[in-house]
């Protein structure tokens, strides 16, 4: 098999990975979204499109993060939506690689008895690694952009 092929598979399996996050997200299933983490996983949370600096947030492990992850109980609804993404296969591991990608997380609750909309633009700055059952996350930094929250029309 060709390394081009390869690749692909690999790049594929990544976005389904990535995919898995929001959906297990959206469907409220933390369990899930936590095991689609390497054991000792970690998520850090940096706001204000700033990376350096101390982070909002550090969570490590899958026990923590599913715990974390039950935050999205109190929205009525969510929906993330992913967008592009650029990945990069350290040449020396075959089983390692990094990536941005981007999404538009959407939250809705009731605030004060009015329908409320937050979204978020998000961008995820990943380390993966390959396990015998995949690829996994082993490191996400969960960088917010921008918000922008409102009263949304009840449909």
């Amino acid at each position: 098999m060709s390394e081009n092929i390869t690749r692909q598979d690999d790049r594929v399996a990544i976005r389904e990975l990535i995919d898995a996050w929001a959906h297990h997200a959206d469907r409220r299933l933390p369990d899930r979204q936590a095991a689609l983490f390497t054991p000792d996983g970690t998520v850090t949370v940096h706001m204000d499109g700033q990376v350096a600096g101390e982070p909002a947030q550090r969570l490590q492990g899958r026990a923590e993060l599913a715990e974390s992850f039950r935050v999205l109980d109190a929205y009525e609804s969510t929906t993330h939506l992913n967008g592009q993404s650029v990945l990069t296969f350290d040449p020396d591991d075959p089983d390692a690689a990094t990536g941005e990608s981007y999404c538009l997380a959407h939250h809705v609750w009731t605030e004060d008895g009015q329908r409320t909309l937050m979204v978020m633009a998000i961008r995820y700055l990943d380390t993966f690694i390959r396990s015998e059952s995949g690829w996994l996350f082993a490191d996400r930094r969960l960088v917010v952009d921008w918000t922008d929250k409102r009263t949304s029309a009840n449909v």
